[in-house]
């Protein structure tokens, strides 16, 4: 996240771009396509390899292998652009295939979701000027302008091999004439939101980041009951701190941090422990959000609980949101692959049903004063359109609640996810309160600047403050996911416009 990596990004791909060029088939186009994909996921994703293993208790080379084999359907798009590419530059001069093949790159990644959402425009993140384009069409929108500015140089270096130096002018002068519009753009939306300061006074809200990690082990080292009141113990002590010492307005737990049903327990001990919640919420004062489940007559959700204090002898008030996008295996089975062999194979995985989609609800603290907060858990972060569907729904603020401690090993994921949830704010311009079991906690600003954070490994209360205003709307949120369904349409225009053109040349048989 750090670092001037990020210039890789406007020309890593170009090796691979004069590779391409150099092949004459479509077969070894697409075997081209496959081994950049193959090494790209095993140089990026090397961490993702381990962390399988961390959470299915396998060896780390058994991971690796895994990643290996499944990199065609982690990183698609690698051989999706090649082979549209290639198949693009029979009919087409090198301007058009180069935006086609871009259109192809950004249309595969909205046909088909990637498990962790990555793109090429999450390398930007370091440049606060770059990622502010964002708001423009997402994170495709970067992606596309970086595929363009690797074929500009590629051809510019193809260019001045064939036909000299002079050659090369037109596509360096298209790459910078890109780049330097991203430079301007960004530079006025900083310059803007920086002018875009409230009166009012912020809600500060205590993130708390306990450490605790494998609540497995922690169940069948110390008993199922023994675990949780150790987990409830830790954050009620670290929130009273928070509450007394930095004076907050609320309080934020990270995902499934109470590992039972709320507000409908399955138990006269989950009854108890449900009232020393609201117990503990109506003492302090102040409210509290934290991850929990939830059940109806279809099954259980992963959700998270806006709680408030009530008053003296009153039942808390609280209300709930249940998390839509679920992890693939771990948090689900697809029903068409739900049978008893595949749950043996995969012992980890729950039964959780997804949630109806997005919802703000209020958080309500002292003096009067609200803020519509969208909730979102884990992978729900990941996805543009609920973040969208929050913004248009009127949230002020971003609460994200995680359980990344299967990356705690292999801070790569933990970094990723992160850098993923901050490109959710600069689209819709919601600051972002986000917390997690064991890291990485952060403040988010409506720029995507990360203001603070708890580590890896911490064990930290991070407090957060919200402006409770209106943000400015972004083109991302009047349109949503616009680029990646007008990619597919142009790819399949530039593709039908051949076909259709040899059609009408053909003579009439009569």
């Amino acid at each position: 996240m750090e670092g001037n990596w990020y210039l890789l990004d406007f020309f890593g791909l170009v090796p691979w771009l004069l590779s391409l060029d150099g092949v004459r088939t479509l077969r070894g186009t697409a075997l081209c396509g496959l081994a950049m994909c193959t090494a790209f996921v095993l140089a990026i994703f090397a961490w993702f390899g381990f962390a399988i293993a961390v959470y299915s208790a396998g060896a780390a080379a058994a991971g690796i292998v895994v990643l290996a084999l499944t990199a065609p359907l982690l990183q698609p798009q690698f051989i999706v652009f090649a082979v549209v590419r290639f198949v693009s530059g029979r009919h087409h001069g090198p301007i058009l295939r180069a935006l086609v093949g871009a259109a192809a790159w950004v249309a595969t990644e909205w046909v088909y979701p990637k498990l962790l959402a990555d793109s090429l425009a999450h390398g930007f993140y370091p440049s606060a000027v770059l990622r502010q384009s964002a708001d423009i069409a997402g994170t495709a929108g970067i992606t596309f302008v970086i595929v363009l500015i690797n074929e500009s140089l590629a051809s510019a270096v193809a260019a001045a091999r064939t036909r000299g130096a002079r050659a090369a002018a037109f596509p360096l002068t298209a790459a910078a004439a890109i780049t330097l519009a991203m430079v301007g753009y960004g530079q006025w939306r900083l310059s803007e939101l920086a002018h875009a300061a409230s009166d009012a006074k912020p809600v500060r809200v205590a993130m708390i980041q306990s450490n605790i990690a494998a609540y497995d082990r922690l169940k069948r080292e110390h008993g199922a009951y023994d675990a949780v009141r150790y987990v409830l113990d830790t954050h009620f002590e670290m929130s009273r701190d928070a509450v007394d010492h930095d004076h907050v307005d609320a309080l934020l737990w990270s995902e499934t941090v109470f590992p039972t049903t709320f507000g409908r327990p399955k138990s006269d001990t989950g009854a108890t422990l449900d009232r020393e919640i609201e117990d503990f919420v109506s003492r302090l004062g102040v409210p509290l959000v934290f991850g929990t489940y939830d059940r109806d007559d279809d099954g259980e959700y992963n959700s998270a609980v806006f709680l408030e204090p009530g008053a003296v002898g009153a039942d808390p008030h609280f209300g709930v949101y249940r998390k839509t996008r679920l992890f693939f295996l771990t948090e689900y089975i697809p029903w068409w692959m739900d049978n008893s062999l595949v749950r043996a194979w995969l012992p980890w995985a729950g039964t959780w049903k997804p949630g109806p989609g997005a919802r703000v609800l209020p958080l309500r603290v002292s003096g009067g004063r609200s803020i519509a907060v969208l909730p979102m858990i884990c992978l729900d972060d990941v996805d543009v359109g609920l973040a969208v569907e929050g913004a248009r729904r009127g949230a002020q603020a971003i609460f994200t609640m995680s359980n990344d401690s299967w990356f705690a090993e292999h801070a790569g994921g933990a970094h990723l996810h992160l850098v993923v949830a901050a490109f959710r704010s600069i689209e819709t311009r919601l600051p972002q309160l986000r917390v997690t079991s064991t890291g990485i906690s952060a403040v988010i600003d409506a720029t995507g600047q990360i203001v603070a954070s708890a580590g890896v490994g911490e064990r930290r209360a991070l407090v957060g403050e919200i402006d409770p205003r209106n943000p400015p709307k972004t083109l991302v949120v009047l349109w949503g996911d616009w680029l990646g369904p007008s990619s597919l349409a142009f790819v399949l225009l530039a593709f039908a416009v051949p076909i259709w053109n040899g059609r009408a040349g053909r003579p009439s048989a009569r």
